[in-house]
């Protein structure tokens, strides 16, 4: 995103969003035992330059996470009851994957430079994803798209939750099996089985919607993994309260948090724009990055909350 200073007022109104005594949306909260697992990968479809590997050790201790997505009706409950507006609302404007583009050309696009497929597009927010003249109410059990980190911690406040860890998000998304490359194992489409939203076809050119799916799908589609989580692989990339480094140096092995600063934060799981000829990132290993105040159409988040709750 750009570089956007916000006022002195803009500032206050985000904190006065405190962290709620109310857990909400309990019911979606899925316990995690925590203990030992194998994380990273060695894999030789890993991203090396990503900072995937090597495998390591890792003791997390008992947590929940949410089973799926925040969803489009969730945010929208947090809006209405707290007034919050996204930093894409702030901004003006947010990333459009080029197909889904508006039909309205008097709204202002701009396409992103090297990279064809993404346009920024004016009036793009989390209830008009699209832009003007798009709507959300077909799709309020579709995770929420559009919102930075900045916002996924806002809503994380209110709901009385936080982010995962990138630590707890692995866990978690590997439902209880170990060095797989899928929640659901080796194979991405056992028995011709499709088990995420991600793209088929030719990217970006074609995409022949073998999973059924054109954007996101609804948070809760395919079968759910080991521990009852859905769409870990593909859909939308998840926000991780951790600063994103490459560097296998130094990483912590128990409860392990992260850098105490960067420039990004982690995403996990990748998306429906996911094809292994240039994106191979929803394996349950692999991991990218944002800045904190980014949004775009294929990027939400699920949240986490402690063992207390």
């Amino acid at each position: 995103m750009v570089d956007v200073d916000f006022t002195a007022e803009r500032k206050e109104e985000q904190r006065d969003i405190q962290h709620s005594s109310q857990v909400r949306f309990s019911d979606k909260l899925r316990y995690i035992p925590g203990g030992d697992f194998l994380m990273g990968t060695n894999d030789e479809e890993g991203f090396n330059a990503d900072g995937e590997g090597p495998v390591r050790k890792v003791t997390v201790s008992p947590y929940y996470i949410d089973a799926y997505a925040v969803t489009n009706r969730e945010f929208s409950t947090f809006v209405e009851e707290t007034g919050y507006r996204t930093e894409s609302e702030e901004f003006g404007w947010s990333f459009v994957f080029y197909s889904f583009l508006p039909e309205n050309l008097g709204v202002w696009m701009q396409q992103l430079p090297g990279i064809s497929w993404w346009y920024a597009v004016g009036e793009a927010y989390w209830y008009q994803p699209e832009g003007p003249g798009s709507s959300i109410e077909d799709r309020m059990d579709h995770p929420v798209i559009h919102v930075s980190w900045n916002d996924a911690q806002a809503f994380c406040r209110w709901a009385g939750k936080r982010l995962p860890t990138e630590a707890e998000w692995e866990m978690a998304a590997r439902g209880g099996l170990e060095q797989n490359r899928y929640p659901w194992g080796n194979e991405l489409t056992p028995g011709g089985k499709h088990y995420c939203n991600i793209w088929q076809g030719t990217f970006p050119e074609e995409n022949t919607l073998e999973d059924g799916f054109q954007g996101t799908a609804p948070a809760q589609s395919f079968p759910a993994n080991g521990y009852g989580l859905y769409n870990v692989s593909g859909n939308v990339w998840e926000w991780c309260s951790d600063w994103f480094d490459t560097s296998s140096e130094k990483r912590d092995t128990v409860n392990p948090a992260g850098p105490e600063t960067g420039d990004s934060k982690v995403t996990r799981g990748g998306s429906y724009l996911c094809h292994y000829t240039y994106c191979n990132r929803y394996r349950v290993a692999a991991r990218s990055s944002n800045t904190i105040d980014s949004s775009t159409g294929n990027m939400g988040f699920r949240c986490a909350a402690d063992i207390s709750h």
